[in-house]
């Protein structure tokens, strides 16, 4: 295997680790909350099952580090700012699962995961100009925290 091509994948497993590094991080916090203090929740009527929250993290973890793989190829100027609106998203990522499902700190989690959100849109304009797929692997990722946004505060609202 050429030198090259072996950093390339090198990079990519890198990319790959560092994003699901952070689910298992946020898995610390959520897992041991989710059979007893979530499942005692009032939830709304869209509150999706449990079942759906895996499969689609899995999905988004491994777009954001598709995404940072593309990014990191690129010799842009704005890669330095880019990396760290990358890092400042994964570390607020983290860390909702620990103010929601650790702490059950309904308010700053909903303070966090609107920080995500701007984050994320900061990326995502950041990335388009330099690498337009990397940027539209954001897409969904926009998409999902939109909606846990609402879930968020629907869940404070009815459980305050």
């Amino acid at each position: 295997m050429k030198q090259s091509k072996l950093k390339t994948i090198l990079l990519l497993v890198c990319c790959l680790s560092v994003c699901y590094l952070a689910a298992a991080l946020g898995s610390i916090a959520t897992l041991p909350n989710l059979d007893n203090w979530y499942a005692g929740l009032k939830k709304p009527f869209f509150n999706p099952p449990n079942e759906v929250f895996g499969p689609v993290w899995a999905l988004l973890y491994t777009l954001m580090a598709i995404s940072l793989f593309l990014v990191i190829r690129k010799h842009h100027p704005r890669r330095k700012a880019i990396l760290w609106i990358f890092s400042l998203q994964l570390l607020a990522n983290i860390l909702w699962s620990f103010f929601f499902f650790y702490f059950h700190f309904f308010i700053t989690s909903i303070f966090d995961i609107l920080l995500l959100l701007a984050l994320l849109i900061s990326y995502f304009r950041l990335v388009r100009p330099i690498h337009r797929f990397a940027a539209y692997c954001y897409i969904p990722y926009i998409c999902w925290v939109s909606f846990a946004s609402v879930l968020n505060i629907s869940l404070w609202w009815l459980n305050g």
